[in-house]
């Protein structure tokens, strides 16, 4: 990170330079440390430059001109999302810097940092990675600027785009320019986005560019004819040689080259179309998400202006050996030195945690995991994963015998697949459990089971938590699983995401009926009571995500007040660049079924009111959002369910200072207020009221 660390290694440059927009943790949950551990494995110089100062090029030749090239990375998050609100306020504090301190980078950094890079070195060549570019390789909608923008490849100037997991690509991007390859002949590598000028010899292209097929074409009459002349036309055209539809027609074959996926290219509508064209823009994400299985996806192409870019089909999965070789490196597992003793909140989170796996077959509309990782489950070795356990046992400062977590982007797809690879590499379905189950998915939990019990017998771990988001549809399939769990590693409460429970928006989100946590909650509770232990669903849901009426987050609200849960923080949905509900919500359409100028229209919350309305739905217990509901209660022909019955949402009247009720913003008072009624509200989200004198059953293993 310093020109004197670059001394004591006796190093005059480096060979490849990060630029990262978060501090700079070696840790394999940051991506900066991975792929600077891996290019290290793989004998190259490896220089980290964290969160510059972006106003000028001091920072970006702190360490001198690579030899290679520069890697640039926004860190674990979007930059935009990292630094605003869903309501788009600018957040208070980032988890991903020293302190916790907010404003230390720039928005969209990866295209800010790309521009430095350029200015300080020009002829060195600028890799771009992370998620931040991932979700923005093709023109996509940028929420918070309302609008279109450009893929960041063209905006940034950078040289090549490395989406998704990029291991072998970047392993492979680093070779080929270490033996002299210039880096604008660098276009076979999968996961891989670039300009061109035209697609090549010997591609077939396929033209996707439009959505709506014509409609029956009229006979070509005689041109000498005067259309004007109505009488002559109809006698024209009846006179012409008609075709029986029933008969036999001679079939006119046209030669055109082989159909091989692997020399194929999808023409996607132009930048300037999807700009100017919503549903164009919504088919444009339909085809690039049918694109995404790396078993038969094809190569992309948008022209942008007078130039191409080109998207190479996603990256093979690693191998579990692979996993485990990346997994495996020599990582310090702590912040680098030049920090000190302040803390990164990121870091502080999950230094005591193991990633077990990558991927997610889920599809959720909301989420880009599917963009980035894929929807093909990645797998680390048991033996892995215990060796990590113990080197954070041995090693991690403030170790108390507690693993945090032993999951990643869902907590219990562990060594789940299709059971055909056949099948798995011809599926173009978005979503392995959506609107049911796939016959040909693989659901046993065993191998996830037995991680779990291997795991907790080490010497000296105390306890092994569970907080990674559980998939419950998937996790009922197996109950036994759900007894592990349940028995040996929740806290005292579990974390699940419903989303929601009306139809119409799981629809939009694909994700299962409100059935399913019924069917979860049930073997949880059994369980838990079984096992002696007080213990807590916390279920998550989305305001506002497309395809959500002002009716549904009333009943929403009417199913939260029935059973017991007071939300304590909410979410409105976030329109990341990329994501499916993201098209939906721009283009007022369905990417989930085929684009037409008559598809299928989708209700989009936008307006501002109408978005603190539906989060007002799931506070419903908050009196500063009483006012609100009454209006809209009534207006949607409701009043019924304004009172002080037990079957209505929300009081007739508005309490004052001294009332029963008081704004959860108050903490304290509050406490105080409801100990004196007999009731203590807990701290954590969706939990119902305690009874103060009631005796609580010990919790095992805490």
């Amino acid at each position: 990170m310093s020109r004197a660390e670059m001394d004591e290694l006796g190093w005059d440059s480096c060979d490849i330079i990060i630029v990262t927009g978060d501090a700079y943790v070696d840790h394999p949950s940051f991506g900066m440390a991975i792929i600077g551990r891996l290019l290290e494995a793989q004998g190259f110089r490896v220089g980290i430059i964290a969160q510059p100062s972006w106003q000028d090029t001091a920072d970006f030749t702190a360490l001198g001109e690579p030899n290679l090239f520069f890697g640039v990375a926004a860190g674990n998050m979007d930059s935009m999302i990292n630094r605003y609100t869903a309501d788009r306020k600018a957040r208070s504090d980032d988890a991903y810097t020293p302190g916790g301190k907010a404003g230390r980078r720039p928005d969209r950094c990866s295209l800010v940092y790309s521009q430095r890079c350029r200015e300080a070195y020009p002829q060195v060549p600028i890799v771009l990675g992370g998620i931040e570019a991932s979700l923005r390789r093709i023109a996509h909608y940028d929420y918070w600027q309302d609008k279109v923008r450009r893929s960041i490849l063209v905006d940034a100037a950078a040289d090549i785009l490395l989406y998704g997991n990029a291991e072998r690509a970047v392993v492979e991007v680093a070779h080929r320019l270490a033996r002299g390859d210039a880096i604008n002949d660098i276009t076979d590598v999968r996961g891989t986005a670039f300009v061109r000028r035209d697609t090549p010899a010997g591609w077939l292209e396929m033209d996707s560019t439009r959505i709506d097929r014509p409609g029956q074409i009229d006979r070509i009459i005689n041109p000498y004819v005067n259309t004007q002349e109505l009488d002559s036309c109809e006698l024209e055209k009846r006179n012409a040689r008609q075709l029986d539809p029933n008969a036999e027609q001679a079939v006119v074959v046209q030669w055109h080259p082989r159909h091989d996926r692997d020399r194929t290219v999808i023409r996607l509508p132009s930048f300037e179309k999807v700009r100017a064209d919503a549903v164009l823009y919504a088919h444009a994400n339909r085809v690039l998400h049918l694109e995404t299985n790396p078993g038969n996806a094809r190569a992309l192409v948008q022209r942008h202006d007078e130039q191409d870019i080109w998207i190479n089909p996603p990256p093979i999965p690693l191998s579990t050996d692979e996993m485990d070789y990346v997994f495996g490196l020599p990582y310090a597992r702590v912040p680098h030195p030049a920090y000190g003793e302040e803390r990164i909140p990121a870091y502080e989170m999950i230094r005591f945690s193991v990633n077990i796996m990558r991927g997610c077959f889920g599809g959720c509309t909301f989420c880009s995991i599917t963009e980035h990782e894929g929807r093909i489950i990645q797998n680390r070795s048991q033996e892995s994963i215990l060796r990590e356990i113990e080197d954070i046992r041995d090693k991690v400062p403030g170790f108390t015998g507690i693993i945090s977590d032993l999951g990643g982007p869902t907590a219990n797809m562990y060594r789940i697949a299709c059971k055909s690879r056949e099948i798995e590499a011809a599926c173009r379905k978005p979503s392995c459990v959506y609107p049911g189950i796939c016959e040909n998915l693989n659901t046993d939990h065993s191998a996830l089971t037995q991680l779990y019990r291997d795991a907790r017998a080490l010497p000296g771990v105390k306890k092994i938590l569970i907080a990674s988001g559980l998939r419950y549809d998937l996790a009922v399939k197996d109950p036994e699983y759900v007894r592990e769990l349940v028995t040996h590693h929740v806290g005292g409460y579990l974390k699940i995401a419903p989303e929601h429970t009306e139809d119409a928006t799981l629809s939009k989100m694909m994700k299962p009926g409100i059935g399913a946590y019924d069917e979860f909650r049930q073997l949880f509770e059994r369980f838990s009571r079984e096992a002696g232990k007080e213990q807590y669903l916390i279920p998550y849901f989305i305001a506002a995500h497309p395809g959500t009426r002002d009716e549904d987050m009333m009943n929403l609200a009417l199913w939260l007040k029935r059973n017991g849960f007071r939300a304590d923080q909410v979410q409105a949905f976030y329109p990341s660049p990329m994501a499916t509900a993201t098209a939906m919500y721009y283009s007022g359409r369905n990417p989930l079924k085929r684009i037409s100028y008559k598809s299928e229209s989708v209700t989009i919350v936008k307006e501002a009111h109408q978005r603190r309305l539906h989060k007002a739905f799931l506070r419903y217990h908050d009196p500063a959002n009483w006012p609100m509901l009454r209006d809209a209660l009534k207006a949607m022909g409701r009043a019924d369910l304004i009172g002080n019955g037990e079957h209505q949402l929300i009081p007739r009247d508005q309490p004052g200072s001294q009332g029963e009720y008081r704004a959860p913003r108050r903490k304290n008072s509050q406490g105080a207020h409801n100990a004196r009624r007999g009731k203590v509200l807990t701290q954590h989200t969706g939990l119902p009221p305690r009874e103060t004198g009631a005796p609580r059953r010990p919790r095992k293993g805490r």
